[in-house]
């Protein structure tokens, strides 16, 4: 999946990866619904992480790259 994704693709939160995440347990259990039905913009890559920006007045967000997927 890393492969496909680079600075500056669209890609979607993948529900069920960030909800059952360990991340997503650390923390408020109610996450919002923009993650989820809107498209965000990586802006950074590493080897494990994205750093996203979605098109909401929020901060960008790093998530796992398995937490994430490419739009086509």
């Amino acid at each position: 999946m890393a492969a496909k994704m680079k600075k500056g693709s669209l890609v979607r939160v993948i529900r069920a990866q960030l909800e059952n995440s360990l991340e997503a347990q650390a923390s408020d259990r109610r996450l919002p619904d923009y993650l989820f039905h809107s498209k965000g913009e990586v802006l950074d890559l590493n080897e494990e992480y994205a750093l996203v920006r979605f098109y909401v007045p929020t901060p960008n967000v790093w998530l796992r790259l398995d937490q994430i997927e490419a739009l086509a």
